[in-house]
């Protein structure tokens, strides 16, 4: 299994971000692919995909499950057992390979963004998807889950609202309580971010 590549950025936080004026904020990257960096269990079923296992940024263990033409993301040490282990986006939509952001306090990820395709409506007639989705999670400790959304073909500053969402709202999120967040301009007439197929 090939080692994940990572590079990291630091960012300068800006001073209305009150909740992290005392914390270093940066983000690190790893890139994945998911059928040449994860060990792979196969499906049981027709749209059982099954699923994978992967390290992210400092070992940080990651599972993302496949079934009928949609992808589940999660992390940590329960990373299958997780709320994110059930959350995708109602369009089909994958992320067998890309980049994942990973938001870090003080060198410690707290969330990660990861660009999803997913399959607009007006592509529903073909096989491509040219959607794209920000989606943004919340790491441990505690719940791991979905904490906000961005179309990223609508909003040309679209990392910059998904860093928003992770840094604004994602270590004090309540999975299962609280509503995901979706910043920006969302295409018209789609509907990305309901997260039950």
């Amino acid at each position: 299994m090939n080692r994940i590549a990572c590079y990291c950025l630091p960012l300068v936080v800006a001073s209305g971000f009150a909740s992290a004026a005392a914390q270093d904020i940066s983000s690190a990257y790893t890139k994945l692919d998911v059928r040449r960096d994860c060990r792979r269990r196969p499906g049981k079923a027709v749209e059982d995909y099954g699923d994978w296992r992967c390290k992210g940024y400092a070992g940080m263990p990651m599972w993302l499950g496949a079934g009928d033409q949609r992808m589940y993301v999660s992390f940590g040490s329960k990373a299958k057992d997780e709320p994110a282990a059930g959350e995708t986006l109602a369009p089909f939509n994958d992320f067998y390979k890309g980049v994942v952001e990973w938001r870090l306090a003080d060198g410690r990820p707290f969330a990660t963004i990861m660009r999803w395709n997913v399959k607009r409506a007006a592509d529903m007639e073909n096989r491509e998807v040219r959607g794209r989705a920000l989606v943004v999670t919340r790491l441990p400790p505690g719940a791991v889950c979905h904490v906000g959304y961005v179309d990223a073909l609508a909003n040309p500053n679209a990392n910059e609202l998904a860093r928003e969402i992770a840094d604004k709202h994602a270590r004090d999120f309540a999975c299962g309580k609280d509503r995901p967040i979706v910043l920006g301009t969302i295409t018209p007439g789609e509907d990305f971010f309901s997260t039950k197929p």
